[in-house]
């Protein structure tokens, strides 16, 4: 199997009407969010936001499969006081646009830095919105499923009449749940509140994110052999953890120094273990340099 890694340097907008049409299985990006970066990235102004975003997100809604996913990491700023409009605004905006808003996650970062503020407590947490091209996507959800827990040996040693049936919500919402489903099982689905801590390693970029946090998305909407996009490449978590878990990417980053630190530290070859078969394969990665 090969792997190819395809990092490029240039503007998102740019670069990516050269990829084909449906040829990417997982975007997975946190683009530089409204006002902040400004040194880096220039700053946009949220009023400027959505106007600024949706010439990409057309692009993406292009390259992406159609059983393929498109997770954006984005958090509304405080202006002058409340929060800002423009990720809800971005939001309808793409729905307009064709894409379907199918979910959305949290990630609570479990070691946000303590501050204090007059009017608002810290934040410990961002938005991942899931956007789809059609309700039929690829999810593989057993590779992220979780330990039931120590609860479950409590909860489910004596059961009532009522956990041995489908107990109906009594709030009518058409929801409930039979409990003894759950009996010597110990793996179940997690939720859709992701509980990582924040990069802590110098990465030599301003808003770096762990890598557990491409890597659990990874695992969810892709296969070893897929494609993982990242428009905004950043200091190439994505492409980095893509690589490790045997899947093609494309990294696109506009800042040169990001681009040559990631196209430096990139493998080009590496040995992987395949099991059951227990055999060693070389994989070789290929480098594409394509400078805007």
């Amino acid at each position: 199997m090969e792997i190819n890694t395809d990092i490029r340097l240039g503007d998102s907008k740019e670069i990516l009407k050269d990829l084909p049409d449906n040829s990417v299985d997982l975007i997975f990006t946190s683009p530089p969010y409204a006002d902040q970066r400004k040194n880096t990235y220039g700053g946009i102004h949220p009023d400027k936001y959505v106007e600024w975003f949706l010439p990409i997100s057309k692009e993406l809604l292009r390259v992406l499969k159609p059983e393929g996913t498109f997770v954006l990491n984005i958090k509304e700023k405080v202006v002058n006081g409340e929060r800002s409009t423009y990720v809800m605004e971005l939001i309808i905006a793409m729905r307009k646009q064709g894409w379907l808003w199918t979910e959305e996650f949290i990630w609570h970062k479990k070691n946000s830095f303590p501050g204090k503020w007059p009017n608002r407590f810290r934040d410990s947490w961002e938005r991942l919105l899931q956007f789809n091209k059609q309700k039929k996507f690829n999810m593989y959800q057993e590779e992220v499923m979780v330990p039931m827990g120590d609860w479950a040996k409590n909860r489910l040693k004596n059961l009532s009449e009522t956990d041995k049936k489908r107990d109906n919500s009594k709030v009518g919402s058409g929801f409930g749940k039979n409990v003894s489903n759950w009996i010597n099982r110990k793996m179940a689905y997690p939720t859709n509140v992701l509980h990582l801590a924040t990069e802590c390693n110098n990465k030599n970029h301003s808003a770096a994110f762990p890598e557990s946090l491409p890597e659990w998305f990874i695992k969810l909407f892709t296969k070893k052999g897929d494609t993982v996009l990242d428009p905004f490449m950043g200091s190439g978590t994505t492409n980095f953890v893509a690589q490790r878990m045997n899947r093609n990417s494309i990294g696109i980053e506009i800042v040169p120094e990001y681009y040559n630190m990631v196209n430096d530290k990139l493998e080009t070859t590496k040995l992987i273990l395949f099991e059951p078969e227990e055999d060693y394969e070389q994989i070789k990665t290929k480098r594409r340099k394509a400078i805007r």
